[in-house]
């Protein structure tokens, strides 16, 4: 890791932490928010939805405004907005009668300041950093601390409840305050690596022959990322309502098992990021692992979903393969973009990802509900068939396992120079540099 840039990681890193806090918190509170509010399953789980719905168109365009404007920039007022929408939420379960209405009012506004502020970290990232494994191993950092929050927010979530079932609401700003200074005050913009924004119609240009040139893998980690968290977001639904409503089981309780496949989970990504280093097909194939890990957990779920502990242990390698595949997919990007298309591409990237959160709840609600548990599995894991079928074939790193470039001298007419192969993310570049020829001493 380069040196003097502790600080600024840990800061940068808060902000998934705190921004998955406020929303997974409240999906063991999710069954206690329904009695209270007298609301139907799928209404209370629009509180975990609405937040992720609104982030998604809104995500892309703070994208490209960090890219022009720059990062921090972006990434404070969002966390301003994040904890406003906090604070009006608890304040209208705290005081309203017509509560519900003006708590997903408040998750609205909290997912507005999401969308400008956690996507916007992993092109961060890749700013600080001049080494390609110092970017792999902040980005595996990231990826640990958004899965650590996803498991201490079902801990959290149950105990603040207990005291009140809408501290959770109030604890967003106060988490929100402590990331907006640490951001202030402790992250460094590399300057050094600053540029003059280009002008829109350039910028266009060039993202379009982006997603020409290196669309096949582009969209093949979208939908991937986009099916994990979708995976991660409906089965712990699940798992919550089947702890509350079959085994009686809530409060922390409940929590600390919802905890146990999450655990899982962040220590896949923390030790993943920092093995992958910059070797791109090592990232390839421990994608593809992952998601066979995947889609042979949800569909053993499928069978076993009755028996709790079978079940937790499912979840768990559910979550080892969700973590393999993570922090892989974070690398391939910022690696393979250029730092002027960095941010967009980065967030197009979060907004499917969050369209996965956002629809892992309600579609888990419907498939159990409507037809069954063993349905809603197998549908599932389907779809992390189709991952698992698209890391193998559409993401293609043209890399040696090295790393090293590769060169040949040639001569043409008087000039002596190398043809320079490179490796980049999907795509195999040529460099050719000519040096002329010295000429000999008689």
């Amino acid at each position: 890791m380069e040196a003097g840039k502790k600080w600024d990681l840990i800061s940068l890193a808060s902000i998934p932490l705190i921004m998955t806090l406020g929303n997974s918190m409240l999906i063991p509170i999710l069954p206690g928010i329904r009695k209270t509010l007298t609301v139907t399953s799928l209404q209370v789980s629009l509180i975990i939805t609405v937040y992720s719905l609104v982030a998604i168109p809104l995500i892309p365009i703070a994208g490209i405004l960090s890219d022009r404007l720059g990062r921090k920039k972006v990434i404070v007022p969002s966390l301003i907005i994040a904890g406003l929408g906090g604070a009006l939420s608890g304040y209208a379960a705290w005081k309203l009668n017509n509560a519900y209405l003006y708590i997903l009012i408040g998750r609205v506004l909290q997912g507005v300041g999401a969308a400008g502020a956690a996507p916007i970290v992993m092109p961060l990232v890749g700013d600080m950093f001049h080494r390609q494994r110092d970017v792999s191993s902040g980005l595996g950092l990231i990826e640990t601390s958004n899965t650590a929050g996803k498991v201490i927010s079902p801990i959290l979530g149950s105990l603040l409840a207990s005291w009140i079932w809408f501290l959770p609401f109030w604890a967003i700003p106060v988490f929100c305050l402590i990331s907006i200074l640490m951001v202030l005050f402790l992250v460094r913009t590399p300057k050094d690596r600053e540029a003059p924004p280009v002008s829109m119609g350039r910028f266009w240009k060039h993202l379009k022959a982006i997603f020409k040139q290196k669309g096949r893998w582009l969209y093949a980690i979208f939908f991937i990322g986009g099916i994990c968290m979708f995976v991660v977001f409906a089965t712990l639904f699940f798992l919550s309502g089947m702890l509350e409503e079959q085994y009686g089981v809530d409060g922390i309780r409940k929590g600390s098992i919802l905890a146990i496949p999450l655990a899982a989970l962040s220590l896949t990504s923390y030790f993943t990021g920092r093995a992958i280093g910059r070797n791109k097909k090592r990232m390839k194939w421990l994608t593809f692992l992952g998601m066979l890990f995947l889609t042979a957990a949800v569909s053993a779920c499928g069978f076993f979903h009755p028996s709790l502990y079978v079940l937790i242990g499912l979840l768990c390698l559910s979550g080892i393969g969700i973590g393999l595949a993570l922090p892989c997919l974070d690398a391939f990007l910022t690696e393979g973009i250029k730092k002027e298309q960095r941010g967009t591409i980065t967030s197009i990237y979060s907004s499917i990802r969050f369209a996965g959160v956002a629809a892992g709840p309600p579609a888990a609600s419907i498939l159990s509900d409507r037809f069954s548990p063993a349905l809603m599995f197998f549908a599932i894991a389907a779809m992390c068939l189709i991952s698992a079928v698209l890391s193998l074939f559409a993401i293609k790193p043209g890399q040696a396992p090295s790393g090293k470039r590769r060169a040949r001298t040639v001569t043409r007419g008087r000039r002596t120079g190398q043809v320079i192969f490179t490796s980049r993310t999907g795509s195999l570049r040529k460099e050719v540099l000519f040096i002329p020829r010295r000429p000999r001493r008689s």
